[in-house]
């Protein structure tokens, strides 16, 4: 009987401080910087040659023809931008939300063409990359899960504003 009590109190330890892990400010900040910088990489190698990402959109055979070259335009701005917003903690909430919308729509896409057993190329970092592969979407998974983790534990913004906002006299 008391074996078993210092097993469970090991094992709630155990949990305890792997969950104090993931839900760390500290971890949000190097995911941060991890995925800012995989959005920056990924936003400036399409924005040189929108052209060509636009060919690659295409290819996917799911995007309505006009609206090819909007996309084309505006996916590597807001990636760009998203990335740049993680990296310096500016509105982290709305980048990391607007990133995940991102990673899902693009495992979809990447997910339906993989089933249809179309040989693209994925277009996500260059014009001539990667074949779209199950592998892709487990990489697009786990930056996600990244992201959400920023999305509800990034908190090292509003720890600092709201101990400026402590030192302010209140009516």
């Amino acid at each position: 009987m008391a074996e078993r009590g210092v097993a469970d109190g090991t094992m709630n330890l155990i949990v305890s401080n792997i969950r104090k892990l993931f839900t760390s400010k500290y971890l949000s900040l190097v995911f941060r910087v991890y995925i800012g910088a995989i959005f920056i990489t990924a936003g400036m190698s399409k924005l040189v040659y929108p052209a060509e990402f636009a060919e690659n959109l295409a290819a996917y055979r799911l995007v309505p023809y006009w609206l090819v070259n909007f996309l084309a335009v505006a996916v590597p701005w807001t990636e760009l931008i998203c990335g740049l917003f993680l990296i310096i903690g500016l509105m982290t909430s709305a980048a990391s939300a607007i990133l995940v919308a991102l990673l899902i729509g693009f495992n979809i896409f990447v997910s339906i063409n993989i089933i249809r057993g179309t040989e693209i190329n994925c277009g996500c970092f260059d014009s001539v990359g990667e074949q779209i592969s199950w592998k892709k979407v487990m990489v697009n998974f786990s930056w996600m899960l990244l992201t959400l983790q920023i999305f509800f534990y990034d908190r090292i913004l509003q720890i600092r504003r709201q101990r400026l906002s402590w030192g302010k006299k209140r009516p």
